[in-house]
């Protein structure tokens, strides 16, 4: 039996490719603001300051989207297209599971399930970046979201069946 957030999952998945019509200038705004809130700390800390003047593109290739990224002065800048110091691509499901700490990044890129491109200590040095990101930074409903279903998605890829425990959560 599915639990909710196999539900959600199944029932967004034909709804997420639609992302790719929202007008860019859209998609910008809302992921800057975004990211400027969960990332105010770490962006305060230096911790972004690898990717000043340096372009990471990241790709979602099941839903034809992407975007470039940058370190500007007032913090991360997102471009349509830029030139490209590193890319990392792969499907939504895996960027769930890497952003939910479901999945080691590690497994992920070792199993080519995620790719690194271009400069690839630029891309180790991002993929460590996102590995140390507390968690407890972000609005804690947000975490909890991504949390459950990115234990859905885990489930989903591993074939199990949540027990009536998993389910509730």
């Amino acid at each position: 039996m599915l639990n909710a957030a196999q539900l959600v999952l199944r029932a967004g998945a034909p709804m997420l490719p639609l992302g790719r019509h929202v007008p860019f200038i859209m998609q910008r705004l809302v992921i800057e603001k975004a990211m400027a809130r969960l990332f105010a700390q770490p962006l305060d800390e230096g911790e972004f300051d690898v990717l000043q003047g340096r372009w990471l593109r990241i790709e979602v290739s099941d839903l034809g989207l992407a975007w470039s990224l940058t370190r500007a002065e007032k913090g991360l800048r997102l471009a349509q297209h830029s030139p490209v110091d590193v890319c990392i691509r792969g499907n939504w499901k895996e960027f769930l599971l890497l952003a939910s700490r479901q999945e080691d990044p590690d497994t992920l890129f070792f199993r080519r399930r995620l790719i690194i491109e271009g400069d690839t200590d630029l891309g180790l040095a991002i993929k460590n970046l996102v590995d140390s990101l507390d968690p407890d930074l972000m609005p804690p409903r947000l975490w909890q979201l991504i949390g459950w279903l990115g234990a859905a998605a885990k489930e989903q890829q591993d074939g199990r069946h949540p027990t009536p425990t998993q389910a509730s959560g």
